[in-house]
């Protein structure tokens, strides 16, 4: 498994018929996967966002989303950037992935995170609890559901979770990919290190060599080869032929926010923008290049919050972005 290039839709509100929303969100991912990507992603959220929109505009439930988009595409890989641990019951959770690699036909990939959006735990009935809670549920559940992906059956007793001989069939694979996700330098770090294949940091782009110092740091810690544990950021890009437009885009998506750009100094701009990328081609590449790329990450996962859904859109970034990440 490998992610170099991904594509995330954090964003269902396309101005359109609640009927022509979930073709709009098959024709991204088909476009994705003719462009190269080799991933897309949606959020596993119950409500949008704060940062992207309000809390009543359109979300759709990760899984159901990820499988009618398995039985629309044929080789992208699918997944979730990243389930909440918290929503649903672990071994149910290894039963859902493996079903969806099942039904996609070997494409399927476990993003998991620790989980944080208070507002849709309260409202659906979820327990939030502490943040001491919710990472020892995440390290509970990874007890749980790495032996079910592998084709053992987990006898587990713990505060938070249990099993008895816990059965996973049918199975395509037992090398289902495990990704973490989240910017957590001691525990989210720690459980990428010794879990998973793959660790999506989410965090500014400024952050990123302290981030990765302490990545290493937490592989050293149990003796993993850091090399061997991939690794790529979550990146906001605004892209258009029309660089202009494309700023625009960046301009108007932040005023709806409440972040005036001509208003801020040029460190709160800095401050404003550092999860942004946002220009032509050109200025896009030399942008994702060198704040992300060169400081030793391996690929990035991009969503195109403003304009993704846009026809060629999704196929100039993967264009713009692919011999990047290709090497």
């Amino acid at each position: 498994m490998s992610i170099r290039l991904g594509y995330q839709m954090p964003n269902f509100s396309y101005s359109r018929s609640v009927r022509e929303l979930f073709p709009t969100v098959i024709a991204q991912a088909r476009e994705a996967e003719a462009a190269g990507f080799d991933t897309a992603f949606v959020m596993d959220h119950f409500y949008q966002l704060p940062g992207i929109g309000e809390p009543d505009e359109p979300m759709l439930e990760a899984y159901t989303a990820l499988a009618g988009l398995a039985a629309s595409t044929q080789s992208i890989q699918l997944s979730a950037l990243v389930t909440g641990n918290t929503y649903r019951n672990p071994a149910m959770l290894a039963k859902t992935v493996t079903t969806l690699d099942v039904v996609s036909g070997g494409r399927a990939v476990l993003g998991i995170g620790a989980g944080w959006f208070e507002l849709e735990h309260r409202q659906f009935g979820y327990e939030f609890g502490t943040f001491t809670d919710r990472f020892e549920r995440l390290g509970e559940a990874l007890e749980i559901i790495v032996p079910m992906l592998r084709g053992q059956r987990p006898t587990f007793e713990g505060k938070w979770y249990r099993t008895e001989g816990a059965i996973n069939e049918p199975r395509i694979r037992d090398d289902l990919p495990i990704l973490i996700g989240g910017s957590g330098e001691k525990k989210t770090f720690a459980y990428a290190a010794r879990f998973a294949d793959h660790l999506n940091v989410i965090c500014n782009a400024s952050e990123l060599p302290r981030k990765l110092d302490a990545l290493d740091a937490r592989c050293a810690e149990i003796g993993r080869d850091r090399s061997t544990l991939e690794t790529s950021f979550l990146a906001f890009v605004m892209i258009d032929e029309d660089g202009d437009r494309a700023r625009r885009l960046q301009r108007d998506f932040l005023l709806a926010r409440g972040i005036d750009l001509s208003a801020l100094d040029e460190d709160e701009r800095a401050a404003a923008t550092d999860r942004q990328f946002v220009g032509d081609p050109d200025d896009v590449a030399e942008q994702i290049a060198s704040r992300v790329l060169d400081r030793g990450i391996d690929g990035v996962i991009i969503n195109l919050v403003a304009n993704g859904h846009e026809p060629g859109i999704v196929e100039l970034a993967g264009r713009t972005l692919g011999g990047l990440v290709r090497h």
